[in-house]
């Protein structure tokens, strides 16, 4: 499968900021996740068998299991069309990832289905709200929903409120039925110059409260540029737009930033790293220290009932006479 610059950008956000996904799990799946939860990915390569015996590698979008309360897998895909063969594509990825994790047992092949969704950039008015997935088998059927997120259906406030910002980058699909009107008309243009602006503002404010990391802001301000230059191609006025508002490249007080929360993490994680050891090195240096102590004190007692000499005691315990005479 060919890759598009919104697969690209869908998959560097989930390499780069994973736990922004989590915002998007709950917005689908109707859960509750914090964002602290720890996020497993798993590969997104996989080789689809053919009946003429051929392997055809496919790639997914997303597939990870997030380890809340109990472990859930979740496969989320991207689209920026509306496709009849996406159902067939779910299925085909859904089935690919629950033979991955199979297992059998007593004759018995177990497999479990992820939770799927997809994020359609682009919809139609024949675009559901959720889609089907009906397995039938001579044992009986089986059904479960694949619900639907359509982007262009969100606004600014929506998405901030929600913690949305996985969706951030693919904002400007909500504008690009009114492209040609930007580029023909400046005060229309300003308008959209001024959402971006609020954008950015949010952004800052996220990241001063220390609710988004300036690594992170920076990564979403790069994302929106790239769908930008590429949605709006030959719309000139809409690209350098959206730029001018967002920032071409990473100012220096910006990377200052980024470094010093590289510094404090790795601080963070040696001081987690060095009281590990500590213990570690405590407890080995305790037992070592409580084995030499009950020897010397069992040592000094034979001395003592008259079982053995304090020469032999000494020579045992590798002291000298007068290191023995103060344990007697």
């Amino acid at each position: 499968m060919s890759s598009t610059p919104y697969d690209d950008v869908f998959r560097t956000m989930l390499n780069d900021c994973p736990k922004l996904v989590l915002a998007v799990v709950n917005e689908a799946f109707g859960e509750h996740y914090t964002g602290e939860e720890k996020i497993i990915f798993a590969q997104n390569e996989h080789f689809m068998n053919r009946q003429d015996g051929q392997e055809e590698e496919r790639i997914t979008d997303s597939c990870f299991t997030v380890c809340g309360e109990r472990k859930k897998q979740y496969h989320i895909e991207c689209q920026s069309t509306a496709d009849s063969s996406m159902l067939v594509r779910i299925f085909e990825y859904a089935s690919q990832i629950s033979l991955d994790c199979a297992a059998v047992e007593e004759n018995v092949l177990e497999v479990s289905f992820p939770h799927s969704a997809v994020l359609f950039l682009r919809h139609a008015k024949t675009t559901p709200d959720t889609m089907k997935i009906r397995i039938c088998t001579p044992g009986g059927s089986q059904e479960y929903r694949i619900p639907v997120i359509k982007l262009q259906k969100y606004g600014l406030k929506e998405i901030f409120e929600k913690n949305l910002l996985f969706f951030i980058p693919f904002y400007l699909f909500v504008h690009e039925k009114q492209f040609g009107e930007y580029e023909k008309d400046v005060h229309k243009l300003e308008q959209l110059k001024a959402e971006y602006a609020a954008v950015r503002r949010r952004l800052e404010e996220l990241c001063e409260k220390h609710e988004i990391t300036e690594y992170m802001k920076c990564m979403l301000t790069d994302m929106i540029n790239k769908v930008a230059s590429s949605l709006a191609e030959g719309h000139g006025r809409i690209v350098e737009g959206v730029r001018e508002i967002m920032g071409g490249k990473v100012l220096d007080y910006e990377a200052k930033r980024i470094k010093m929360e590289g510094i404090e993490e790795g601080i963070s994680q040696g001081i987690t790293q060095g009281i590990s050891q500590g213990i570690t090195q405590g407890i080995s240096q305790g037992i070592t220290q409580g084995i030499t102590q009950g020897v010397q004190q069992t040592l000094a007692s034979l001395v003592r009932d008259g079982i053995l000499t304090a020469e032999q005691a000494a020579e045992r315990m590798g002291r000298s006479m007068g290191e023995m005479k103060k344990l007697l």
